[in-house]
């Protein structure tokens, strides 16, 4: 009997074309899914986690199913071969008629040993890199590309402000009130993105910032606010792509939102003292027009592509 068995195991794609991974990083173990064909081009490759960033050769990332299926099946194979060499050094005798005695061999197989089945989990969010076309599914919605480590933090912020656009192409065709509360929404959405985006941004650069154990607390509501402690921080100002007419407009509407998300959109005192806006007055309804919020959209884009782009850098110059 050979000291060495080898045979392959297949394991399949789940019925969307997806493949299991999971990040052997003890502290993660984070599970993702990705299409196997579509990304980076190459042999010996780098797997990045999507939810920690870890990266190692993608035999690395097998699931914990995917292990106890293969375990199961090499016991199996295991069973077969050892059938088949017993078989093979004992065949099977039959006694002859003139013997006073007879013995016979007859080798049976035993029951197979049991396979452990898995089917692949769902998950939340199915995303495709912008970067090198991998498509990947993770929990949540920000992730590391398992391909070639780019993280989707701008990419989702730029699908969340298309759909601002597009609620906003709705609105002018709608009657006042209705076509109001959509231009309410559609900067609520705007603002609760960016928000997002920027807090998970501070997120995976926290490990450059001068005080990493406060960046996770940082609200990117409000603008000067985030713009004071970005500098304090990282040591660049926010603010670089605009003019202060632009920057000023910004820092009102962001203020807005807040009026509306936790004032019913009525003035109040600190939108005053935060804004200094000529026109409000304490205990009126704050107006927000389709033009507006049709403006901020791209320098929120703008202010997206700055803030990630020159931590970026800073990322770079700390490595």
């Amino acid at each position: 009997m050979s000291d060495t068995i080898q045979f392959a195991i297949s394991m399949g794609n789940d019925e969307d074309g997806f493949f299991g991974r999971e990040c052997p990083q003890e502290d993660c173990l984070g599970y993702f899914k990705i299409e196997l064909g579509t990304g980076l081009e190459g042999d010996d490759l780098p797997c990045h986690c999507p939810y920690c960033g870890h990266v190692d050769p993608h035999d690395q990332f097998w699931t914990q199913d995917q292990l106890e299926y293969a375990k199961s099946l090499a016991m199996r194979k295991v069973q077969d071969y050892v059938f088949d060499e017993i078989k093979r050094a004992f065949p099977s005798q039959v006694g002859r008629s003139s013997d006073l005695f007879s013995l016979t061999f007859d080798v049976k197989p035993g029951s197979p040993l049991p396979l452990h089945h898995y089917q692949e989990a769902q998950l939340q969010t199915t995303l495709v890199c912008d970067a090198c076309g991998l498509r990947y599914a993770v929990y949540g919605v920000f992730a590391y590309c398992p391909d070639c480590g780019s993280h989707n933090s701008l990419q989702i912020l730029e699908s969340n402000l298309d759909l601002a656009v597009k609620e906003l192409e709705l609105a002018s065709g709608l009657d006042a009130p209705l076509g109001e509360r959509l231009v309410a929404d559609a900067l609520q959405n705007v603002v609760g993105a960016f928000d997002a985006f920027g807090r998970e941004l501070l997120r995976v650069n926290a490990s450059n910032a001068r005080s990493s154990r406060s960046v996770g607390a940082v609200s990117c509501q409000n603008l000067e606010n985030l713009r004071k402690k970005v500098q304090d921080y990282f040591a660049f100002d926010i603010a670089e792509p605009f003019n202060s007419e632009e920057w000023d407009s910004l820092v009102v509407l962001f203020q807005k939102r807040h009026l509306i998300a936790h004032k019913m959109g009525v003035i109040d005192g600190s939108y005053v003292a935060a804004t200094r806006d000529p026109h409000a007055i304490v205990g009126r309804k704050v107006e927000i027009s389709t033009e507006e919020v049709s403006t901020a959209v791209p320098r929120v884009r703008t202010l997206g592509r700055h803030l990630q782009a020159t931590l970026a850098v800073s990322r770079k110059r700390t490595d």
